[in-house]
C-alpha cells in the first residue's frame, strides 16, 4: 500500500510499473554516503556502499540493505522475461534486477531514481 503522496511521475512508476527516462535522475550521479529509501513508504532499501555506475542510466546497486526489503516478479512487457523488483513494505514498483552486475553478488538492481529518497549519512 502506497503510504506517501507521490508526484504524478512517481505514481506512474510506483503504481503503473513505469520507467523514468535514462540519465534523468540526479541520484544516478549521487556519490555521497547515505541510504536510499522507498519514496512511497520510507523503507530503507539500498546503501551507498552497494551503489555503482553501471552505465545504464539508472541508479544501480549490487545488493539491497536487506533481501527481505524487496519483492520480485517476472514481467514480459518488452517481449522478454525480466525480473521486476518492488518494495516489500508498500509494493511500489522500483525497477528491475539483472545478472550482469559486479562482485560480490553479480546482480544489477537497476532502480528508478524518482521512487527513491536519498538521506545523506550523518
Amino acid at each position: 500500500m502506497i503510504n506517501k503522496k507521490l508526484t504524478a511521475e512517481q505514481a506512474h512508476i510506483a503504481l503503473n510499473e513505469g520507467t523514468e527516462t535514462p540519465f534523468s535522475s540526479p541520484l544516478n550521479d549521487e556519490k555521497r554516503e547515505g541510504i536510499y529509501a522507498c519514496a512511497s513508504c520510507g523503507k530503507p532499501l539500498f546503501s551507498s556502499d552497494a551503489k555503482y555506475d553501471s552505465g545504464s542510466g539508472w541508479p544501480s546497486y549490487y545488493e539491497p540493505i536487506d533481501d527481505a526489503a524487496l519483492g520480485s516478479k517476472t514481467d514480459h512487457k518488452l517481449g522478454m522475461a525480466r525480473v521486476e523488483v518492488h518494495c516489500n513494505s508498500c509494493q511500489a514498483h522500483l525497477g528491475h534486477v539483472f545478472d550482469d552486475g559486479p562482485a560480490p553478488t553479480g546482480k544489477r538492481f537497476c532502480i528508478n531514481g524518482l521512487v527513491l529518497d536519498f538521506e545523506v549519512k550523518g
